[in-house]
């Protein structure tokens, strides 16, 4: 069924997404192993990196994505809380002095900081690793074996060389020169937009969907999202305050890297995110009203103030 998409402004996740949002740290807080667990400290490191802050923007699309396909959000948790920890992973090794050399995330100091860079490192190592523990052991797939393969698959790709660590090649290749915008778009397609799109993948699947061009649909939705998403950062960059997006404002420039409103100015991107949060939403005509969470994420990640 198709559906007319309205453009009112969303700054905040609905209160629907904020439960998904609530959710998901439940079932992070219990896959998560015990701060008192030896090794102690590495599970300190761990759970202070992905607890207690951020958007949950991942997890969400992963809830939003299972319900638009039919799927209940118990099929969805594993999914919600392994891209959550693969998030936090990369978020903890971008902080590091080799990689951006942030000092603050999510409104607290980095890992490094708050513990060491050893031992950050660690964390985020083992909070990939426990991701994919996570969907290995999950029943969910309506057990369907081979839809569980895919589902490692789709994550470990989206992790690689042509996912998230390949952006981070590209990001750092980057610092100091001039990009085109086709370049720009594929560092972040991969950077930021591989596990975005791996996300709506991951909760389709656990739902049992199995129509392909659903499950294009979804990754057309997730490639427009995930640029629409990154463009918001970039501005947020120039006109947030720190004490509200959560890290130092002005950082990217600082850093001299390139960034969307670097390369086509503020309206202009402005201007480019817009169009892409209707490409989003139009990547969804072939769903019904249950995809509407996955709808009012295209609104939350274009209109967000942090």
């Amino acid at each position: 069924m198709a559906h007319r998409a309205s453009t009112p402004i969303r700054r905040d996740l609905t209160p629907a997404l904020i439960a998904l949002a609530a959710r998901a740290e439940t079932v992070l807080e219990r896959a998560l192993p015990a701060a008192a667990q030896a090794p102690s400290n590495l599970h300190r490191a761990m759970r202070y990196s992905t607890l207690g802050g951020g958007k949950r923007l991942r997890p969400c699309l992963a809830y939003s994505a299972a319900l638009a396909c039919g799927g209940t959000l118990q099929q969805a948790d594993a999914s919600a809380a392994a891209v959550e920890m693969i998030h936090a992973y990369s978020l903890i090794h971008d902080d590091l002095p080799a990689m951006d050399d942030d000092d603050l995330r999510r409104g607290k100091p980095t890992c490094h900081v708050a513990f060491n860079e050893a031992t950050a490192i660690l964390a985020g190592d083992a909070l990939q690793a426990l991701a994919f523990e996570l969907l290995a052991a999950d029943a969910g797939a309506g057990g369907d074996a081979r839809a569980q393969v895919e589902m490692l698959r789709v994550l470990a790709q989206a992790c690689g060389s042509q996912g998230m660590a390949g952006g981070q090649a590209f990001d750092l290749d980057a610092v100091g020169r001039s990009l085109t915008r086709a370049e720009l778009e594929r560092m972040h397609a991969h950077k930021t937009g591989a596990l975005i799109r791996a996300s709506v993948q991951l909760g389709a699947l656990a739902a049992g969907e199995r129509d392909g061009a659903r499950i294009e649909a979804l990754l057309r939705y997730g490639h427009a999202l995930g640029l629409a998403f990154q463009i918001r950062d970039d501005i947020l960059d120039i006109e947030g305050e720190t004490h509200v997006i959560g890290k130092p404002q002005g950082s990217d420039a600082a850093q001299n890297k390139p960034t969307y409103p670097a390369i086509l100015g503020l309206a202009e991107s402005r201007a480019l995110a817009e169009a892409l949060r209707h490409q989003a939403i139009a990547a969804l005509a072939i769903f019904d009203h249950h995809a509407e969470h996955l709808r009012d994420l295209a609104h939350y990640s274009v209109d967000r103030i942090c």
